[in-house]
């Protein structure tokens, strides 16, 4: 039977969304006050699938869980500028929405899980009314 675990990690960034190629004109009609920079307080929710050993009750070890993010989310992107410190966004494509955060974070979590332990979800909340989901990798 597979059981999910979900682990959620906290930490605050700064983004704003414009498009290096559009006018600032087009950039203020589509992103209105997010093209300047502006923090949010994140909520990033990992769900893991696997079998939970018969010895442990666990599907994973979480202090090896909680390394992997804490290297892979908070220490990439806590007090940071997302556009300009995290290389992956910082040409301006993509912008670094919660929808594009959650697929970044999909590839490189996932990566990094021992075997027989998947990545169902990551989850990026900007605030309680504005989260992403990602299932899979684009």
């Amino acid at each position: 039977m597979s059981t999910s675990l979900i682990r959620v990690v906290r930490f605050r960034a700064e983004h704003h969304l414009a498009l290096p190629e559009w006018s600032a004109a087009r950039n203020r009609e589509v992103f209105g006050p997010l093209m300047q920079s502006h923090p949010h307080d994140y909520a990033c929710a990992i769900t893991v699938a696997g079998v939970v050993d018969g010895r442990t009750g666990m599907l994973v070890d979480l202090t090896l869980l909680d390394q992997i993010l804490a290297d892979e989310v908070v220490a990439q992107l806590d007090r940071k500028n997302l556009n300009r410190d995290i290389p992956f966004f910082a040409g301006g494509h993509p912008l670094p929405t919660c929808e594009a955060l959650a697929s970044w974070l999909f590839t490189r979590v996932a990566a990094r899980l021992p075997p027989g332990v998947t990545l169902e979800r990551v989850r990026v909340e900007e605030d309680p009314t504005l989260y992403a989901e990602c299932t899979h990798p684009d």
